[in-house]
């Protein structure tokens, strides 16, 4: 038998009342260490929802220091060439909230950020989040509401950053897969070719 949550206080009935440290955590500014925590991390991901409650999360990554802090309370993410599919920036024109969650490889610890955005397609700062000559065109520009870090238990419990837990072959290789489950009609050759060692000198391009 299922038996369902239907209230907040069955849930907090359930799971407790947080700490005070927990419970007020969450900022509003860029802290310095902040800073150095965007300055460093190469990856995050960034959910959405739109006005009809669908939800999309989108990884992005560049270099470290990729999202460009513009002042004390406004950061702004690079676009980079993708599959044009846009699910975020499409929920983003319907409903402005995001969340933000920017990770440190080795790290159990990450950085939560919150905010409502917007998408610029031209600014002078776009000139200071140029890669290997490619100029983004354009960017999720976020107004901070909440920013706080959250604890490394869910990194510890799941081993992420333990190479020896790793099992990369546990899925077939990517183009098997593509072949199964999205490209049918394709050769499996013709896939390898599109993943193979040409594919990641397409990834500004």
């Amino acid at each position: 038998m299922t038996v369902e949550i239907t209230s907040y206080e069955e849930l907090r009935e359930l799971l407790g009342t947080p700490s005070a440290r927990a419970a007020n955590k969450e900022r509003r500014a860029l802290h310095a260490r902040d800073r150095q925590w965007l300055a460093a991390s190469p990856f995050c991901l960034v959910a959405t929802a739109g006005a009809d409650g669908t939800c999309d999360v989108s990884p992005k990554g560049d270099p470290p220091g990729f999202t460009l802090v513009l002042d004390d309370t406004t950061i702004a993410v690079p676009e980079r060439p993708g599959n044009r599919r846009a699910d975020g920036y499409r929920n983003i024109l319907a409903n402005p909230h995001v969340g933000l969650l920017y990770l440190l490889p080795g790290r159990t610890d990450t950085l939560r950020i919150n905010g409502r955005a917007r998408l610029v397609r031209d600014a002078e700062f776009f000139d200071d989040m140029v890669v290997k000559g490619h100029r983004p065109i354009l960017a999720i520009v976020v107004e901070i509401e909440e920013i706080f870090y959250h604890c490394a238990k869910a990194f510890l419990r799941s081993e992420l950053w333990r190479p020896e837990t790793w099992q990369p072959d546990a899925l077939p290789a990517r183009p098997a897969l593509s072949k199964e489950v999205e490209n049918p009609d394709m050769s499996l050759a013709e896939l390898e070719r599109y993943y193979g060692p040409e594919y990641g000198k397409k990834i500004y391009g």
